[in-house]
């Protein structure tokens, strides 16, 4: 994907009419991210202790750099991942694209959806944000870092059409 497809216009959508995420989600992902971080480098931490009994630089420097490269995935990664990160919601399909190195494509025929679910981590919900998890007969997909009031019109939306569906076949 070219980086001209990440675009934002004025109108808030990229140029093929995905929607991008709200920049708290951007700040949700970071604080999600530094309380790992705070974990790992607490690992570390607890690893260099014992490293002073066990001695051996064969397993210093593949640990050091294993966390040095993490935390640089940590620190830059939600930046690329809010960058990247487009929905958009059709007559007859989802789409959603995400990713830091590779880009996935999620496609759900909206036909296809049995369940639709609304939830709220600690860290989105201190932000106002929420995720849409879509159940179908193939899988689960889903819609991260939304606004709380987005979600649930979402879901609400796609649950009246799922609905209607339904009548029209029976």
């Amino acid at each position: 994907m070219a980086s001209e497809d990440f675009e934002i216009g004025e109108d808030g959508l990229t140029k093929d009419g995905y929607r991008a995420l709200e920049k708290r989600a951007r700040t949700s992902m970071y604080v999600r991210n530094l309380l790992v971080l705070a974990i790992l480098l607490a690992s570390y931490a607890v690893f260099l202790l014992y490293y002073r009994e066990i001695g051996s630089d064969a397993i210093f420097w593949p640990v050091t750099l294993f966390t040095i490269l993490l935390t640089i995935y940590i620190l830059v990664g939600p930046a690329i991942y809010y960058a990247r990160y487009r929905y958009r919601i059709g007559e007859d399909r989802i789409d959603v694209r995400r990713g830091i190195i590779f880009i996935s494509h999620e496609i759900v025929p909206v036909e296809r959806i049995h369940q639709l679910e609304v939830s709220r981590g600690p860290i989105d919900n201190m932000f106002g944000l929420a995720d849409v998890t879509i159940t179908t007969a193939g899988g689960v997909a889903s819609i991260q870092h939304l606004e709380r009031n987005v979600a649930e019109d979402i879901a609400d939306s796609l649950n009246e059409y799922v609905n209607k569906i339904v009548k029209e076949r029976s």
